[in-house]
């Protein structure tokens, strides 16, 4: 399965490659990951929990990051076995450039593998699941990097909550 799509976040190239590079933010952008150890140069060792249909694994697994061009681009890996659910593998070429408004491009492009209990499951199922989960990452990836935005009304109801702000800000705050 293949997937490409473009973000457009409002921050930095060099602020959002520190992020990509940082392994707590892999942590809170990947879903359903439990746990994430080990550092850039030496990969990641993952447990990840997903539900793909009928079947939920726990895959564990590797996260690698390779192919880096210092605020250029990278190819991040991921492979994972889940017992008798099977075992997942996927890579993600990012890109990076900037944008006129002084943000940054992120460009993916994403393949997928399954196999086991999962491959099972129908291509429909799997492409729509390894799409989503695409999604899911990246834009949890936007949104911590970007300011929260602020309703126009939020000053006339004081009671409201405050919006909350992004994993970046909770990191460095």
């Amino acid at each position: 399965m293949k997937l490409e799509d473009t973000k457009d976040i409002a921050a930095p190239r060099t602020v959002v490659w520190e992020a990509i590079l940082n392994p707590e933010v892999l942590k809170t952008c990947i879903p359903g990951c439990q746990e994430l150890t080990g550092s850039v140069e030496d990969g990641f060792e993952a447990v990840v929990i997903q539900k793909v249909g009928p079947v939920k694994a726990t895959f564990k697994g590797q996260v690698t990051l390779s192919d880096i061009k210092v605020s250029e681009s990278l190819l991040l890996t991921g492979e994972g076995k889940g017992g008798p659910a099977g075992f997942a593998k996927g890579a993600a070429k990012v890109s990076f450039a900037d944008t006129d408004e002084g943000g940054t491009r992120l460009t993916y492009d994403v393949e997928a593998k399954v196999g086991g209990k999962l491959a099972q499951l129908g291509s429909r199922i799997i492409d729509g699941f390894t799409k989503k989960l695409a999604d899911q990452f990246f834009e949890r990836f936007q949104d911590g990097l970007e300011e929260p935005v602020e309703t126009e009304n939020a000053d006339e109801d004081e009671d409201e909550e405050k919006p909350k702000k992004g994993w970046l800000k909770r990191m460095f705050n």
